[in-house]
């Protein structure tokens, strides 16, 4: 089975009970034609980019779901047909594949502790030897 997004825009002059029925609609025919449905995300009003039948809003339906590949383009066919549906699209999810290997982790070496101020040697200042001179030949 293949992993789909299904979205699509619906008409904002709909009432809420109406909008509900058509999403329940689409859900429904998805389960009966043997999709599994993984979430139905209401996105609710948006505006759009464009406008779309003298319309700059529309309400947005976001439906995840599992089905053979035949099933995306009845979809397609019930969503052409609903003059309430202004925009639709159906993707295919790719499963993310890793080519790559992932990077070792590398362990930082750990420095010694360092010794409290009492145990600290103390430096030694320089003291000044005094030499004798000796008289040039």
């Amino acid at each position: 089975m293949n992993r789909y997004e299904l979205i699509y825009i619906i008409d904002t002059v709909l009432e809420e009970t109406t909008r509900k029925e058509l999403v329940e609609k689409y859900t429904e025919l998805l389960k009966q034609n043997g999709g599994e449905i993984e979430k139905v995300d209401d996105w609710g009003k948006r505006r759009l980019a464009y406008a779309i039948n003298d319309m700059w809003e529309g309400w947005y339906v976001l439906v995840t779901f599992k089905s053979e590949g035949e099933l995306p383009k009845e979809i397609e066919r019930n969503l052409e047909n609903n003059d309430k549906i202004l925009r639709y699209l159906i993707i295919k999810l790719e499963e993310k594949k890793q080519s790559v290997k992932p990077r070792p982790v590398r362990v930082a070496p750990i420095a010694a502790p360092e010794a409290p101020e009492a145990e600290k040697p103390v430096a030694e200042e320089p003291v000044a030897v005094e030499t004798p001179e000796t008289p040039a030949e």
